[in-house]
C-alpha cells in the first residue's frame, strides 16, 4: 500500500522539530567557544587571505608579526585555515603563548593547518564571528578578499556603535589598504555616510614591532581586561 502523502500541518511540525534541534546546536558551538577560550586572553585576531602561498612575502609577515605577539603574552586567534591564517597560528605556535584556530566547516572543505594549540569548528559562520570579536582586544588584518573585509567592517561597526569597546583595529601594509582608505574619505565621510572622526578606528602599521607597540600603547593606562561596568557590552554583540 502507497503511503500517503505529508499533510502541509505534518510538514510544518517536522520543520518546526528540526529548526528547534538547529538552535541547540548554535547554542553549543557559544558554549563550547567560551569555556575553551575564557582562559586564553589576552588575544589578538589575526585575519588574511587563504589563497597566500608560504612563499608570498604577506604569509613572512604574517608569522613575524604573530610570533612577535605571541611571545609579547598575546594568544593569536586565526580561522585556522591555510594562506595567512596558517601564518599567523605557526608563527603564534613556536612562540610564548597559545596558538588558537577557528575553523569553519564549507562547502569546499577548508583545511585545517597543524600549527593550533586550541582548535574550534564552526558550522555557522556568526558564531565564529562572535568568538573572534569576544575573546579579542585588538584586531591584525592582513591582505585579503571578501572574507576579511567582512571581518574588518564588522569590528567596526560594532566599535562604532558602541556594541564592543574600542580597540586597536591594524591594517597592515599600506599599499594594500591605500585605495580603501582613500574610498573611506573621500566617499563615506565625504557624503555623510561615517563622521570623520570614524577613521580613527582603524591605523595603519607596517612593521610587526610596532603592531606589537601600538596594542601595548592602547592598553598602557586601562589594562587588557574591562572593567565591570563594560563587560556587558560582550553580552549584547
Amino acid at each position: 500500500m502507497d503511503k500517503l502523502p505529508k499533510t502541509a500541518s505534518a510538514l510544518a511540525r517536522e520543520y518546526s522539530s528540526r529548526e528547534a534541534w538547529h538552535l541547540f546546536a548554535i547554542m553549543s558551538e557559544f558554549v563550547e567557544a567560551t569555556e575553551r577560550m575564557n582562559m586564553v586572553r589576552p588575544a589578538v585576531s589575526v585575519f588574511g587571505s587563504a589563497r597566500v602561498p608560504e612563499s608570498h612575502p604577506y604569509f613572512k609577515l604574517a608569522e613575524e608579526i604573530s610570533r612577535k605577539l605571541s611571545d609579547a603574552g598575546f594568544t593569536v586567534i586565526s580561522g585556522g585555515g591555510p594562506g595567512i591564517m596558517e601564518a599567523a597560528n605557526r608563527g603564534a605556535f613556536f612562540g610564548e603563548s597559545p596558538s588558537v584556530g577557528l575553523n569553519i566547516q564549507l562547502p569546499h572543505e577548508q583545511m585545517g593547518n597543524l600549527y593550533q594549540d586550541i582548535s574550534l569548528t564552526f558550522r555557522h559562520f556568526f558564531a565564529r564571528k562572535y568568538t573572534f570579536v569576544r575573546f579579542a582586544i585588538a584586531y591584525v588584518v592582513m591582505p585579503g578578499g571578501f572574507g576579511t573585509l567582512d571581518e574588518l567592517t564588522e569590528a567596526l561597526t560594532l566599535v562604532q556603535t558602541g556594541k564592543a569597546l574600542k580597540m586597536p583595529i591594524i591594517l597592515v601594509h599600506e599599499p594594500f589598504w591605500r585605495g580603501l582608505l582613500d574610498w573611506f574619505r573621500e566617499t563615506l565621510v565625504g557624503e555623510g555616510m561615517i563622521s570623520p572622526e570614524d577613521m580613527d578606528l582603524v591605523q595603519v602599521i607596517d612593521k610587526p614591532e610596532e603592531v606589537v607597540e601600538a596594542i601595548f600603547k592602547h592598553y598602557e593606562h586601562r589594562g587588557t581586561m574591562p572593567a565591570a561596568g563594560d563587560r556587558g557590552k560582550f553580552l549584547n554583540l
